[in-house]
């Protein structure tokens, strides 16, 4: 069983790469033994277990993964490292952060903890790249995830076997207009404080990271396992976040509200799920 976390992912046109690291990812895209598209989330999972379960837990691996989520379109490869390590560090601190140190200890012993912020301190201070390439999220989607995208984006996956899958994929240039038309929005007929800080965090994180050719993918990850095929069928986020921002920008405030609670209560009562026995 997958995470019940959905993840918000750049993929970087290979010559956005060094020369270096481009003929790596080129010759890994052409290997057989990578992990495939299909079962990559899955791998990604399997070994943070593997670390996770050994005797004491260890926090983030001694080396950066050599792995990708890979992507080809219109002939082109784009790439998206899963920055295992640095996802790790980032990841634990956060955890640290918000849970007292006599509860963080009962996860983690004292001298492993040490040893992920040592490292991780280390890194930052030799001036290396700090900024993930993938943000995730548990039990939840975030509302400005959602602004990126449009419906015609959208791909659902409902096998016979255990594969669910729904994600959208488009061009990081288009996922900055859209994130910018709503911004201007939000300014202009609510005013400069309606815009929430997770939204300016999107901005940012998409301006700093994302090459201006990449392609930006929200992918449910393990949610689809809490969601009935008609829910999935029947879950048109992304389209009723670009009709709320069109409503108001025609000032139809009232059906802005009716799609916003219609939002709030499909995920509230996913994100509920959270604290089930």
């Amino acid at each position: 069983m997958l995470p019940y976390t959905a993840y918000l992912r750049v993929y970087q046109p290979i010559d956005a790469f060094s020369p270096s690291d481009r003929r790596y990812w080129e010759e890994y895209a052409a290997s057989p033994d990578r992990p495939r598209r299909v079962n990559a989330l899955a791998a990604e999972h399997a070994e943070s277990l593997s670390r996770l379960i050994t005797t004491p837990p260890v926090v983030a691996p001694a080396e950066e993964s050599r792995d990708a989520y890979l992507r080809r379109v219109d002939g082109r490869l784009y790439v998206c490292p899963w920055q295992t390590r640095l996802r790790s560090w980032r990841a634990f601190t956060e955890f640290t952060n918000t849970i007292p140190v006599l509860v963080s200890g009962a996860f983690v012993p004292e001298h492993e903890a040490d040893r992920a912020e040592e490292g991780y301190r280390e890194w930052r201070e030799s001036g290396a790249e700090v900024r993930p390439g993938i943000l995730s999220s548990n039990w939840k989607i975030p509302v400005p995830w959602f602004v990126p995208f449009e419906d015609a984006e959208r791909c659902l996956v409902l096998s016979a076997d255990t594969t669910r899958a729904l994600f959208y994929l488009t061009r990081v240039s288009q996922a900055r207009r859209r994130l910018d038309h709503t911004v201007a929005v939000l300014r202009e007929r609510v005013g400069e404080h309606s815009v929430s800080s997770s939204t300016e965090r999107l901005v940012d994180w998409l301006a700093l990271t994302a090459h201006p050719n990449a392609l930006l993918e929200l992918d449910y990850g393990g949610l689809p396992h809490l969601l009935s095929d008609d829910e999935l069928s029947g879950d048109r986020s992304v389209a009723e976040v670009s009709e709320a921002v069109a409503a108001l920008s025609a000032g139809d405030m009232e059906h802005v509200m009716k799609l916003r609670e219609r939002l709030i209560r499909r995920w509230r009562s996913v994100r509920a799920l959270e604290h089930a026995n």
